[in-house]
């Protein structure tokens, strides 16, 4: 079985696209992450949903924790005044993960090897630089258990 055929459809959002409206559609479809793409549709990372999480508390609340409880719940109400004007560029965590990419001809053990080797739950699936689609470490475990 080649990726092509066990890949499915994953929103994607341009790095130059706006960081709220992105949020929105993550939200909207309760997606742990979103595959962000270069202007030409290549993927180049992966937006997750806990990176846009730390955007609702104060770095000093990440550090300790214990002082989340003086932070008033309307803290959490301001994300979108948190991203209101900004790229998803601007929000991703500077030291952002590569994407892990596959060919769509490749074999689903090629892509267990990348999932494997990255530590990545998902690989975006590739016909040269264009994204096909995205191939989650669960789909990958649907199709290597129904082969038994």
């Amino acid at each position: 079985m080649r990726a092509h055929q066990i890949a499915e459809q994953f929103p994607a959002v341009a790095s130059d696209s706006g960081a709220l409206d992105a949020v929105r559609l993550m939200a909207e479809q309760r997606l742990p992450g979103l595959v962000v793409t270069d202007p030409q549709g290549r993927p180049l990372t992966i937006l997750p949903a806990s990176q846009v999480v730390r955007l609702l508390v104060p770095a000093y609340i990440q550090d300790d924790p214990s002082l989340a409880g003086v932070l008033g719940e309307q803290a959490a109400d301001r994300i979108a005044d948190k991203l209101g004007g900004k790229s998803v560029q601007q929000v991703l965590p500077k030291s952002a993960p590569h994407m892990p990419t596959v060919d769509a001809d490749d074999t689903i053990v090629e892509v267990a090897a990348i999932m494997a080797r990255d530590h990545s739950p998902l690989v975006a699936v590739v016909t040269g630089k264009r994204l096909v689609g995205v191939i989650t470490a669960s789909r990958l475990l649907e199709v290597a258990l129904q082969a038994q």
